[in-house]
């Protein structure tokens, strides 16, 4: 018998490939006749191979509510980008509230955790908060000891090698 509590999935390391594996389960999930939210914390791209894939799933719900990467913001950026951030946790809260959607993919959270847009401490709550059965995805670099903890299970993806460090540009169809 599962527990009675959300399952949860962490996918963290400096490596590429956090998002592409969260994009696998929801590519399943879908197959599965389960409805799905994906929300963004970081990204704001709206404009990618994965965002046009997913707009022919009618149950899955993509959201951007990040302003992008955060490089050495000013203190008023800074602050956009937290307010970005707490709009998409609110959002986050009532997807894993609701009934539906079975699974809910939180990308980027780590990051937006470790870059101090979000308090650990509140993703980890609305996760704990989520239903029994619920699926809750949680990718992103430097994950916090509160996240890793509550996670059931944790992939670390280590970079042994990028193609952008070889001078490989982002490609459509690998990295966008």
């Amino acid at each position: 018998m599962p527990p009675a509590t959300p399952r949860v999935i962490l996918l963290t390391g400096d490596g590429k490939g956090k998002t592409t594996a969260a994009l696998g389960m929801v590519l399943r999930a879908a197959g599965h006749g389960l409805r799905v939210a994906l929300i963004n914390f970081i990204k704001a791209d709206r404009d990618t191979g994965e965002t046009r894939a997913l707009a022919r799933f009618p149950e899955v719900e993509v959201v951007f509510c990040g302003r992008g990467f955060v490089r050495a913001p000013s203190p008023a950026q800074l602050a956009r980008h937290r307010e970005a951030a707490q709009r998409g946790l609110n959002l986050a809260r009532e997807r894993l509230q609701a009934p539906e959607p079975a699974m809910v993919v939180l990308d980027e959270i780590c990051g937006a955790v470790a870059l101090g847009l979000l308090d650990a401490s509140a993703v980890a709550e609305a996760v704990r908060n989520a239903p029994p059965g619920k699926i809750v995805i949680l990718t992103g670099r430097q994950a916090a000891p509160e996240l890793l903890a509550l996670a059931d299970t944790v992939s670390a993806i280590a970079c042994v090698r990028h193609g952008m460090d070889a001078g490989w540009p982002a490609q459509p169809g690998v990295e966008c």
